[in-house]
């Protein structure tokens, strides 16, 4: 019989309000210092403060909607100037009706807006704005994952999480766009059942399933907490980012 097991989640609240330029480590740093981080935990980051300290924000006055932005705002009756920043963030547009837009995303995720978003972005210059997603997502992690490994003389990994719609379900949940420190993929294939049959087609979103869980916590509300320690996993895969989770277009049979 196997030993039981148990995971901890901490979510510190009193995080400033994030903006750009802000040194994330030291914010994440200082919140999770109660909780001393050890070998092995995984600290899970909402992308809205990635995003925030990295400047990835657009005035939406300064934009110039493209003819198409301005015809296909008309069908699905959004912005103009939203829908141009959401096509500039795109490869293509999927599906669209009115007030819903789900395109893939430039680093291939198929998402609603490209993951454009104006909630908890505070005008507090009397600018509206629409944040994006990273740049670089696993490389973010990676920073996150460097600065904060060194602050606590540990080895932390780090996952930067979004909440995505899913195609069959109704609901948004945790998914990672970053990763660093873990596998984001475990291929379980090979590998024996509980009655020793091979296992032949399983292969866990080890990733998405920490940002899954964090994201209980973390909420999508009012309640500022952004930032979430997960402690008590064990793996044995090699590292691999989240860029790993996104399925390659030949692998995809509704495109």
């Amino acid at each position: 019989m196997s030993a039981s097991a148990a995971l901890e989640l901490f979510a510190p609240s009193g995080l400033p309000m994030v903006r750009a330029g802000d040194d994330l480590v030291a914010i994440i740093g200082d919140a999770l210092a109660a909780s001393a981080p050890r070998d092995g935990d995984v600290v899970v980051v909402a992308q809205k403060i990635v995003s925030k300290a990295e400047g990835r924000t657009v005035e939406i006055a300064s934009v110039t909607p493209s003819e198409r932005a301005v015809s296909l705002a008309a069908e699905i009756g959004k912005d103009p100037r939203l829908v141009e920043i959401v096509l500039s963030e795109s490869k293509r547009v999927v599906r669209s009706r009115p007030n819903l837009l789900i395109v893939e995303h430039r680093l291939g995720y198929v998402m609603a807006n490209a993951g454009v978003d104006q909630s908890n972005v505070a005008p507090q210059d009397g600018t509206a704005r629409a944040l994006l997603l990273p740049r670089d997502p696993d490389g973010s992690a990676e920073a996150l994952r460097a600065g904060l490994s060194a602050r606590f003389g540990a080895r932390i990994a780090v996952i930067v999480s979004d909440s995505f719609g899913r195609a069959w379900r109704r609901g948004t949940a945790g998914v990672a766009i970053g990763a660093a420190g873990l596998p984001s993929l475990i291929d379980l294939r090979g590998s024996p059942d509980l009655f020793g049959r091979t296992l032949e087609v399983s292969v866990i979103g080890f990733a998405d399933e920490i940002a899954a869980a964090a994201s209980l916590l973390m909420g999508q509300a009012d309640e500022a907490r952004p930032v979430v320690l997960v402690r008590g996993l064990r793996w044995t895969a090699p590292d691999a980012p989240a860029a790993e989770l996104v399925r390659p277009p030949a692998e995809d049979l509704f495109r």
